[in-house]
């Protein structure tokens, strides 16, 4: 790593708010994310040097483009900031991200505004399940199916079925676990959603099965909701707490990163990884790559992890390939514990995508403020007990694009 990029603060919206329900729409939730993370972290506007936004859907939802401009629009006081607006699917605002770090590190900016953004619930969700195949590589999928992301993580649980062995009992404990933690989370979508004894089983009525190898228990919820961040360089971020009365110590940092990419088609990343000691060499590789920027040996130096989890067989395939278990053998952290509160690396302690919900151009950002949170101890009835590192997992589409991050507080 280079120089180091600081977390001043953030702010993540409702996730069970529908904002076209009260008349309002993609430009309403951009400023209420701005001015809650200016709020958040106690920078003036003026100090703001860089905006880069994350969105994934926008003209197809909203048919609302040019979303780097947006940010001025609706907070006059950013006029004339440089902006851009970057989409990698999911993953789309963890390259917001990596751009802001990249500025900072480069001694272009000392302070940068990162925004994830996403209205899905403004169309009827048969045509918000459309608009979301463009993530995929569009008509050469060669995935019989009424629902692409259902189906296309099917056969990923399908992959792990014939490669390993999988049960789907571990599945569904994966999606019961995010649902808890949800509870607890003030902002999840799913926090007031109620269940019954046969939700997580296999019971085709209570956990009806949506595509081959998906069942309705392990589908993320796609949901409005947007998440700020403010990024800022060493100089400026000592400057800006010692203004405050506080010091540099214990201020959470990006300590590592990794981004990798793979081709758009699942089927040719199942295929190429075949002998391969990973299904997704590329995500391994990420993981890998944002360990040795952080300096650490694995993820036994994780308090916990924020992952992709999608679908359930998400997490699933997180688990391997973050170390937390032997490849192919994921099962053995859910059945031992390991991810759960009190466990050895607690994963999703928000809820994560099934509990917390996915505003998909939203959910980098919102990962790595839950990271910042933990270390921080500001996690609120989410809280791991002495977080001292946490691990981020974000993906695009079907594996595509993948971005981790490694946050720490500073020492």
């Amino acid at each position: 790593m280079s120089a180091p990029v600081f977390i001043l603060g953030g702010y993540q919206s409702d996730f069970a708010k529908v904002w076209s329900r009260q008349g309002q729409d993609l430009s309403d939730m951009t400023r209420e994310a701005t001015l809650g993370a200016l709020q958040a972290s106690a920078v003036p506007a003026s100090a703001i040097q860089s905006i880069h936004v994350g969105n994934a859907f926008g003209e197809l939802q909203r048919g609302q483009a040019h979303l780097g401009a947006m940010v001025a629009q609706v907070v006059p006081e950013l006029w004339g900031v440089p902006a851009m607006r970057h989409e990698g699917a999911c993953a789309s605002s963890s390259l917001a991200i990596l751009s802001a770090m990249a500025e900072i590190e480069a001694g272009r900016y000392d302070c940068a505004l990162v925004l994830g953004v996403e209205e899905f619930k403004n169309l009827p969700g048969d045509r918000a399940s459309v608009n979301q195949n463009a993530a995929a590589w569009q008509g050469r999928e060669d995935i019989d199916c009424t629902f692409m992301w259902p189906a296309a993580f099917g056969l990923l649980a399908q992959e792990y079925e014939q490669r390993y062995g999988l049960d789907r009992r571990h599945l569904n404990r994966i999606a019961e676990l995010n649902y808890s933690h949800a509870r607890r989370n003030p902002l999840a979508q799913t926090r007031k959603w109620q269940f019954d004894a046969l939700s997580f089983t296999d019971d085709d009525q209570a956990n009806p099965v949506i595509e081959p190898g998906t069942r309705r228990q392990d589908c993320g919820q796609i949901t409005d909701g947007a998440c700020a961040l403010v990024l800022a360089s060493a100089r400026y971020a000592q400057e800006h707490l010692q203004r405050h009365g506080k010091s540099l110590a214990g201020t959470p940092w990006i300590a590592g990163w990794g981004h990798r990419n793979a081709g758009l088609r699942l089927k040719d990343k199942l295929e190429r990884s075949r002998g391969q000691t990973y299904v997704f060499p590329h995500v391994r590789q990420a993981i890998e790559d944002a360990w040795r920027r952080a300096g650490v040996p694995g993820i036994e130096a994780m308090s916990g992890v924020e992952t992709h989890d999608c679908f359930t067989t998400t997490e699933y395939m997180a688990i391997d390939h973050l170390g937390l278990s032997a490849p192919g053998q994921s099962w053995q952290a859910v059945e031992d514990g390991s991810i759960e509160p009190g466990g050895r690396c607690p994963v999703n302690m928000s809820g994560g995508l099934i509990g917390c919900g996915h505003p998909v151009g939203a959910t980098g950002t919102r990962m790595l403020l839950d990271a910042a949170r933990q270390v921080s101890g500001m996690a609120g009835d989410c809280q791991i007990e002495g977080a001292q590192r946490m691990q981020t997992l974000n993906i695009g589409g079907s594996c595509a694009t993948v971005v981790s991050f490694v946050v720490a507080p500073w020492q």
